[in-house]
């Protein structure tokens, strides 16, 4: 891992221990994980600047597991299907996913493929639902579509 990659969020370079087809997988995974409708997708409503900032804090020990997963996640795409995550159709994705959550993979995984699948999970719904004031839920846009009052 590189430690001077950049995480592109909201316009500005936030630096972050991923390459930067491991970014794009995250953030093509995320934004599977919650779509957009009539509300942003995941990474539109901050879940990407939750995740690097916590990378460099709470979440640094899990850095490498992500890194690790991303990868393996790539590979197993790949030999699937030939294509990166990112380049399959949006029911291949979700396929795919489902796949990965209940551990049915090709390849070998340095991480339990239903763990990192959790993880992905866990993170994108604290980046998602979270406060923001955590770095994610971008003008508490989670809170609005749920109706959930903040007292601030």
């Amino acid at each position: 891992m590189n430690p001077s990659h950049k995480f592109v969020v909201s316009g500005k370079l936030v630096p972050v221990q991923l390459t930067n087809l491991q970014q794009a997988t995250l953030q093509a995974v995320v934004n599977r994980l919650i779509p957009v409708d009539e509300y942003p997708n995941a990474w539109d409503a901050g879940v990407g600047e939750y995740l690097a900032r916590h990378f460099e804090g709470d979440l640094k020990h899990l850095v490498e597991a992500y890194a690790n997963g991303l990868d393996a996640l790539e590979q197993e795409a790949k030999a699937r299907y030939g294509n990166g995550f990112g380049e399959l159709t949006a029911p291949q994705q979700d396929a795919f996913l489902q796949d990965v959550e209940q551990g049915a993979v090709v390849t070998v995984w340095p991480i339990a493929p239903g763990k990192f699948f959790r993880l992905l999970v866990e993170h994108t719904m604290q980046g998602y639902y979270g406060a923001p004031l955590n770095g994610g839920n971008r003008d508490a846009v989670s809170w609005q579509m749920t109706g959930f009052e903040s007292r601030r």
